[in-house]
């Protein structure tokens, strides 16, 4: 598993935020058994940058906490079976061989504004909404409030499973 992370922001956190990310990215892959080797990159920017990214990418004006660009097409979630098939070969790294499964976009802004709003540390935020991202990764939406409700379980699953819990 290959993680990228790159820093486009001033804050600083007081936990290891490369441990936690690579930990809950790892978890979600396990979670899901997904049958390859992945990669993920995950962008570290603040407010301005993820609202210059998701008007441009998007067309939303605004802010959010994070976003998700998954790299593979699915039937339905989880489903890998097609991967290989000619359509979706180039979502394999060609020189390692890994399935890349996307780009994650987090703000830190969000992460401190939101985990203090909710009662818990930032680094189980990070942890959140990496684990909800991942699972935008894999084909998962929220539009509908019976796959609003899937998500929430398997990201609480994910979370517990390492146990990372509202502290």
């Amino acid at each position: 598993m290959t993680v990228n992370i790159t820093i486009e922001s001033e804050k600083k956190f007081d936990f290891d935020y490369e441990d936690l990310l690579n930990r809950v990215i790892e978890a979600a892959c396990d979670y899901e058994d997904c049958p390859y080797e992945t990669s993920v990159d995950v962008l570290i920017t603040d407010s301005e940058g993820i609202h210059e990214i998701n008007r441009e990418a998007r067309g939303i004006d605004a802010p959010t906490d994070v976003l998700s660009f998954p790299n593979a097409q699915y039937h339905s979630p989880s489903d890998f079976s097609h991967l290989e098939d000619e359509d979706s070969i180039d979502c394999f790294d060609p020189d390692s061989g890994e399935l890349m499964l996307g780009d994650i976009v987090l703000n830190t802004d969000r992460i401190e504004s939101q985990a203090l709003a909710y009662g818990h540390s930032e680094r189980r935020e990070m942890a959140f909404l990496t684990a909800h991202s991942m699972l935008h990764l894999f084909g998962y939406d929220h539009e509908e409030d019976a796959e609003r409700e899937e998500m929430e379980r398997r990201q609480e699953e994910i979370l517990t499973g390492l146990g990372i819990t509202r502290d």
